[in-house]
């Protein structure tokens, strides 16, 4: 439960501190001083959004750090999951705001996020203000109480995962189908395009190649006619070729080198260089014996072609083709597999329909027998709190399957002995909406282990009688939870056990709030300001000395 509350720099508070009983305690004080700041604090130490305005004029940071012991084993439990320890069975959590609007939050000390004080916030502390009757008015809301009641949101989680893959698998069979009709001029453009490039039997790096043996190809007269004339001046037929020139000025030489030495060198290095020429005169005369090249220029002529026609038709190159072909293909075998695809899919939805509608059917089960448990319990808590008349229904009907099941939830009150009942969001007043929140919290408090209950003027459209009877339902509702009430009603405040009066006060040009703990002397004079709104009256005094008494 929540031990203690310190607040630094926040709004007119400059520093305050509180200490929390474990059952009943509530905050008193003239409006303004400073009440709705204390709840703010709060919030901001549960993880809810803030901002700079809420920090100190002139200071650098507002600080707010709770301290929690008694934490449970499932606080414990989540704790650890997230990293953090608090074996002693304390929680410290602290959250800074700077004046430029910068956030920071600690768990224990550690560094933590705001999203991580949210989720454990969640299991410690319930505000109520006057917010959640305005939120009573929604239908969904409404449901979600029903649900928290009937412990029903584990099957419900259950029930949303089938929904979402119902859903994803009904999207996609909608793209399919709706795709159906372009599916077939896709594949046939597609074909095209495969049958085209595949027909140009093209390798990556062979564009190039083809318009070099092209060129070949074309000037194949001219080559032929240059290698036989470059292999005649080798091997001559006609006239001496330069091999046998070569070899009688090797022999030449070679006839007088005992008469001349350098003679004989020269005629070595002739022969040094004879094998270089006849291996050319070889190559040469075994490319003049080539005579495919005509042949295939046809071939060529026509494959070059339509590779031309290609590049030119997709704008991209050799290489870029040979990609797109592999593109085309993959795409090609994707259509041809949709047709498989739809009826496997169309199968998983058939499936999936039954299994959804069966889940949502044994969750409207559920909803209908909590639904009248529920309102049997909101209208014996509201007798007590003097709406004896008042009949909460809650009623349970099929709709349409969505994420939430197939029914509409909706809350209906009867405010009067034989009136038929009708939206609470129609006809029930502030000071109604107030009462059956208050009657549905106290329902649900023995539903969850939510330790501490926070409730911003519950009072809210209440007097006389039913301010007393509410007064006694939070006293009762804090035996099971620790219970912080703000109120401006004497009869609710003389309930509790601990009283803190917030007080406001300038000095200077500056306001401070100040947190007082006040012993029975301090009680029954702020229960008598808030009784005659002086509080000095022997009568008002009287008054609230008997109201603490009683409350006692």
């Amino acid at each position: 439960m929540l031990r203690e509350l310190s607040i630094e720099n926040l709004a007119v508070i400059e520093k305050a501190s509180a200490q929390f009983g474990g059952n009943f305690n509530v905050f008193t004080g003239e409006t303004g001083a400073g009440k709705s700041i204390l709840i703010g604090g709060i919030n901001a130490i549960l993880g809810q959004r803030t901002n700079k305005d809420i920090v100190r004029t002139g200071a650098p940071k507002a600080v707010i750090t709770a301290l929690f012991d008694d934490v449970s084993q499932s606080v414990l439990d989540k704790l650890s999951e997230m990293g953090f320890d608090a074996s002693d069975g304390e929680l410290m959590l602290m959250r800074e705001i700077t004046a430029d609007g910068k956030s920071t939050a600690r768990i224990n000390g550690r560094s933590a996020t705001a999203a991580m004080l949210r989720e454990i916030g969640s299991m410690l502390v319930d505000v109520h203000g006057q917010h959640e009757n305005r939120l009573l008015m929604s239908q969904d809301n409404q449901r979600d109480i029903l649900d928290s009641y009937g412990g029903i949101d584990a099957a419900l989680a259950d029930y949303r995962e089938k929904f979402r893959s119902f859903s994803q698998i009904s999207k996609r069979i909608h793209k399919l189908q709706s795709e159906d009709e372009t599916r077939a001029l896709k594949v046939a453009r597609l074909t095209s395009i495969v049958e085209e490039l595949e027909a140009l039997d093209l390798e990556k790096g062979e564009g190039d190649a083809l318009e070099a043996e092209l060129a070949k190809c074309r000037n194949f007269v001219k080559i032929q006619s240059a290698l036989y004339s470059a292999y005649n001046c080798f091997n001559g037929e006609e006239s001496v070729g330069a091999l046998d020139l070569l070899r009688k000025a090797m022999n030449m030489l070679s006839s007088v080198s005992q008469f001349m030495p350098e003679a004989d060198a020269l005629a070595k290095r002739i022969e040094d260089i004879l094998p270089e020429a006849e291996d050319i005169a070889a190559e040469i005369s075994a490319n003049t014996n080539d005579d495919g090249g005509a042949a295939r220029e046809a071939s060529l002529e026509d494959r070059v072609s339509h590779l031309k026609h290609a590049k030119r038709k997709y704008n991209m190159d050799a290489d870029a083709l040979v990609d797109y072909l592999d593109e085309c293909r993959s795409e090609l075998l994707e259509l041809d597999g949709a047709d498989g695809e739809l009826e496997q899919l169309l199968s998983q939805k058939h499936e999936l329909a039954e299994d959804v509608k069966s889940r949502a059917a044994a969750i409207t089960e559920l909803r209908v027998k909590a639904a009248e448990k529920l309102s049997a319990e909101i209208c014996e808590q509201l007798k007590f709190l003097d709406m004896p008349n008042v009949r909460i229904v809650i009623s349970v009907e099929r709709d349409k399957v969505t994420i939430n099941g197939m029914d509409k939830v909706e809350m209906l009150i009867s405010a009067n002995a034989g009136e038929a009942p009708k939206p609470i969001n129609k006809i029930a007043s502030g000071g109604e909406l107030s009462r059956i929140m208050l009657a549905i919290k106290s329902v649900l408090a023995d539903n969850d282990d939510i330790p501490t209950l926070i409730f911003d003027e519950v009072d809210a459209g209440i007097s006389g009688r039913a301010a007393q009877k509410v007064g006694i339902k939070l006293a009762e509702t804090a035996q099971k939870r620790q219970v912080l009430c703000i109120t401006h009603l004497a009869q609710i405040a003389s309930q509790a056990q601990h009283h803190l009066l917030i007080e406001k006060h300038t000095e200077g040009e500056r306001t401070f709030t100040h947190i007082q703990p006040l012993d029975f002397e301090g009680r029954k004079a702020e229960l008598a300001r808030i009784i005659d709104g002086d509080g000095s009256s022997e009568s008002s005094l009287k008054a609230a000395e008997e109201m603490l008494r009683r409350g006692s």
